[in-house]
């Protein structure tokens, strides 16, 4: 091959080994971050979902619950009087969290004590069921009470069905109204009501007509024996309440009251006159007193 002809052969594949080269390094940039110059700021990064703000000021409350929402026997014998409710009566002595929230006026309209005396954790999906279906700003949760108080200690819900009555309530909740905020109160301590109580001759009387006979049967004997049945009693109340706490960190809307009505020392003032064990007025204000601070502290998210 004539010499001039292998060195235009040799000047082609120079030329199309450098193109190529020139091709790769320019699809190699496409893919890099571009270089920036002094002062220029990096590209943002897509922000996370943002979590939910929690709303201090709800424009509708709804209750579930038991005896205590209610407000059995506050204002008369063995009877419910949900007007002096914590979570939702219209009285201007208890000013409950409903009123404090919405204001007397709206109350009619907007707010439902959908509670029932005597419920357990199981029913609680049937109530927030109906509770989902009015779309609240603001669900409150208070049961647990009528789990522990059984006629015996063998017959308390076991903390694994309550959990799963509170897991399911949750779930009717999130079905219809995935927007709604919770608050949840952790039970009372059963044990020092007893203590508390034990002191009138007058609950006392009314305690044999079986309220609450897991821990209040035999109110005096402080026996090997008894003092266990309410030992059992009290570590169960605890139970409930971690469960009620566990549930409630799951939900994003969900706010528990860190123990605090638990923790709460009922005096003879706050409890019922006539059973010496469930609030009186007193002690559903100071429920309510509760409630209201967490509701509305700070913002942030549930």
């Amino acid at each position: 091959m004539p010499a001039s002809r292998r060195g235009r052969i040799r000047t082609l594949a120079a030329w199309a080994a450098a193109t190529a080269l020139v091709a790769g390094v320019a699809l190699a940039g496409c893919d890099a971050e571009p270089e920036r110059g002094p002062g220029v700021a990096a590209r943002p990064s897509p922000s996370p979902k943002p979590t939910p703000e929690w709303d201090t000021s709800p424009a509708s409350v709804a209750a579930v619950g038991d005896s205590i929402t209610r407000g059995f026997d506050a204002c008369g014998v063995l009877v419910d009087c949900p007007e002096v409710s914590w979570a939702t009566g219209g009285d201007a002595r208890v000013n409950s969290l409903a009123r404090r929230l919405l204001g007397p006026a709206a109350l009619p309209a907007r707010s439902w004590n959908l509670a029932r005396s005597g419920a357990r954790a199981a029913e609680l999906p049937t109530q927030m069921a109906r509770a989902a279906a009015k779309r609240p700003g603001l669900v409150t949760v208070m049961v647990g009470a009528n789990d522990a108080c059984r006629d015996s200690t063998a017959l308390m819900t076991p903390v694994p069905d309550f959990r799963a009555s509170l897991t399911e309530a949750m779930r009717e909740l999130r079905e219809v109204s995935p927007k709604s905020q919770v608050y949840v109160s952790s039970v009372p301590d059963l044990k020092r009501l007893w203590s508390t109580g034990r002191g009138s001759a007058i609950g006392k009387q009314v305690w044999k007509l079986g309220v609450c006979a897991s821990m209040l049967g035999n109110a005096d004997d402080l026996g090997p024996a008894a003092t266990e049945r309410r030992e059992q009693v009290y570590r169960r109340v605890v139970a409930y309440n971690e469960a009620l706490r566990e549930v409630c960190a799951k939900d994003r809307l969900c706010r528990y009251d860190g123990g605090a009505v638990f923790d709460f020392r009922f005096t003879g003032e706050q409890l019922s006159p006539w059973d010496w064990f469930h609030p009186g007025l007193d002690g559903q204000e100071r429920l309510a007193d509760i409630a209201y601070a967490k509701v509305t502290e700070g913002g942030g998210d549930g």
